[in-house]
């Protein structure tokens, strides 16, 4: 039997809530269950384990990031600032109530060094679609160069992120003038 729409919404937005300010590990299922106002036989109805759960949270967040990062590059006025875009997403998505005070990715990542599968599946979804658009908005900008540098933004963009856990209130300023400096 499948969880309502309403009732898996609650339990996705309390496990985002919790899970990704308060750490996977640290936060028991019950609190989620607490916080969404259901029962754990309703939980595991939906989802077969507190992973497949974490999943789905990371999966709906990926899909608000890119949204987000849509919306800025949807503003940018040229290629350059469309590839730089990324970190007018990141401004935007920090303000937004998902905003967490780091990377949700990030952390799964840190708590799940040999990650279930379903974890897998997500962390490499979002890896792999932050190297796949900096790659295509680095194309016209930077041609043959493009692969190369994606994969510096992408150390520019993760390092940006953890250390936000050292300085919670950390603009995106020297990020964006790194990555400025390797184009």
């Amino acid at each position: 039997m499948a969880m309502r729409p309403g009732t898996e919404q609650k339990l996705l937005d309390a496990a985002e809530e919790l899970f990704f300010t308060q750490g996977i590990a640290a936060t028991p299922i019950d609190a989620v269950l607490e916080r969404a106002g259901i029962s754990s036989a309703t939980l595991y109805r939906g989802f077969a384990s507190k992973e497949s759960l974490v999943a789905a949270a990371l999966d709906r967040r990926h899909d608000d990031w890119v949204a987000v990062w849509d919306r800025a590059v949807t503003a940018a006025q040229d290629d350059r600032g469309r590839l730089l875009a990324v970190f007018d997403a990141l401004d935007a998505y920090r303000s937004t109530p998902s905003g967490s005070r780091w990377c949700a990715f990030l952390g799964t990542a840190a708590e799940y060094a040999d990650a279930p599968d379903d974890l897998r599946a997500v962390l490499d979804r979002e890896t792999g679609t932050l190297r796949r658009r900096l790659t295509d908005f680095a194309v016209p900008v930077v041609g043959d160069r493009a692969a190369a540098l994606a994969e510096q933004l992408l150390l520019v963009v993760s390092g940006y992120l953890a250390m936000r856990l050292r300085d919670p209130g950390l603009g995106t300023e020297v990020a964006r003038g790194i990555a400025a400096a390797l184009l």
